[in-house]
């Protein structure tokens, strides 16, 4: 069978434990979670979970089908073919000091990522982008040296 990457929109409703509920489905059923996001949406009483996992159609149609016993699931879709938003929001500290700062600036502007904090001895760039240009940023500035980075996953909404 072949393994792809899906990626899921969950709505559920936002209450404590919810998120705690889907996760452990995952655990459970020995399912990897590849990228997780959740936030409130426009409704307070309802939040978006979107998760990205690796699997066959067959592991996908058991996991679709375990999230649908929850309770507290309103709607799974999955985005994975159909035309969908998808970012994914990354902080890099990366290694700088006078010689390598403009360099970093530049390659930032290119990505039309933000320097949202610079020191003596780093620059930390913010970029909002799908997966393709955060990896492109992150393969520039690899050489740098990176300090420390932090990911957000995917974040994503179905087109029209």
């Amino acid at each position: 069978m072949n393994k792809n990457r899906h990626v899921l929109s969950i709505l559920v409703e936002n209450y404590s434990g919810t998120l705690s509920k889907v996760a452990g489905l995952f655990s459970r059923r020995g399912y990897n979670v590849d990228t997780l996001n959740v936030a409130e949406t426009q409704d307070p009483n309802i939040s978006r979970i979107t998760v990205t996992v690796t699997g066959d159609v067959y592991i996908l149609e058991q996991i679709t089908k375990q999230l649908n016993k929850l309770i507290n699931v309103i709607k799974i879709t999955d985005l994975t073919k159909r035309p969908s938003v998808l970012r994914e929001l990354m902080l890099i500290k990366i290694h700088s000091n006078t010689q390598t700062r403009s360099e970093l600036i530049q390659i930032a502007d290119i990505f039309r990522a933000k320097i949202v904090d610079v020191s003596p001895k780093s620059v930390t760039i913010e970029i909002t982008g799908d997966e393709d240009k955060n990896k492109g940023l992150l393969e520039l500035v690899r050489p740098y040296g990176i300090i420390e980075m932090s990911r957000t996953g995917l974040t994503a909404l179905e087109r029209g």
